[in-house]
C-alpha cells in the first residue's frame, strides 16, 4: 500500500532550533548612561525591543538585568516599560542574579537568547557562565554591542568558539514562531517588516 502523500509525516524539529517553550530571552544592562556610548545604539535598542515584543506575542519567558543602576541609570525607557522591575547586580555576569536562572529552570527552560551590552563585558561573561552551567546559549548579534568594533567582534568570536550559537533578531523571531498562517505569525511578521534606524 502506498503512503498517503497528501499528509506526509513531518521530520522531527531540530534541537538546534529555539522554541518558545524551552527558550528565554535575557536582556542585559541596556541602561541610559551607557547606551549612548555604544556603536549602533539605536539598532541595538530597536532589535532588543522587537525581541521583547515578539517574546510576549509567542509566550517566551523574558528576563533582564541592570548593572549598578545607581551609577549607570535605569534601563532605557522603551525597554523598561516592557520588562518591568529588574534585578540589579555588581557582578558583570548575570550569574550574579541566580534567581533568574532558578526561575527559568523551574519552568523547564534550557536555552537562553541573550541581547544587551556590552558584548565583551557583561554579555560575554554571562554567556560563558551560562555555557559552563550547561545552558544552550544563543546570542542575537544585531541586538548586542560594545563601544569599540574590535571588542564587539572579538567577543562574538570568543562566545561562538566557547559554544554559543550566533543568530539575528529576525532569525530568532521566525524560529520562535516556526510556521506561518497563525495570528501570532501575523504579529511577528509586522515586527519583522518594521523599518529600523
Amino acid at each position: 500500500m502506498l503512503p498517503n502523500m497528501s499528509n506526509p509525516p513531518s521530520l522531527p524539529r531540530s534541537p538546534e532550533l529555539m522554541s518558545p517553550g524551552s527558550t528565554a530571552l535575557l536582556c542585559v544592562d541596556v541602561q541610559e548612561k551607557l547606551i549612548g556610548a555604544i556603536r549602533g545604539a539605536d539598532r541595538i535598542v530597536w532589535n532588543a525591543r522587537r525581541l521583547i515584543d515578539g517574546a510576549h506575542v509567542l509566550g517566551v519567558e523574558v528576563a533582564g538585568t541592570e548593572q549598578y543602576p545607581a551609577g549607570l541609570g535605569p534601563t532605557v525607557a522603551e525597554l523598561a516599560e516592557r520588562l518591568g522591575p529588574l534585578p540589579d547586580k555588581l557582578t558583570f555576569s548575570c550569574a550574579g542574579c541566580p534567581e533568574i536562572f532558578a526561575r527559568l529552570r523551574e519552568r523547564n527552560i534550557d536555552s537562553v537568547l541573550v541581547c544587551g551590552i556590552e558584548a565583551h563585558v557583561c554579555v560575554q561573561q554571562t554567556v560563558l557562565d551560562l555555557l559552563a552551567d550547561r545552558w544552550r546559549v544563543f546570542v542575537a548579534v544585531d541586538a548586542v554591542g560594545s563601544r569599540f568594533e574590535i571588542d564587539y567582534r572579538t567577543a562574538l568570536g570568543r562566545m561562538e568558539t566557547a559554544g554559543a550559537t550566533l543568530t539575528t533578531t529576525e532569525a530568532a523571531l521566525f524560529e520562535w514562531c516556526s510556521s506561518a498562517g497563525t495570528p501570532e505569525f501575523k504579529r511577528i511578521s509586522r515586527l519583522v517588516r518594521e523599518v529600523g534606524p
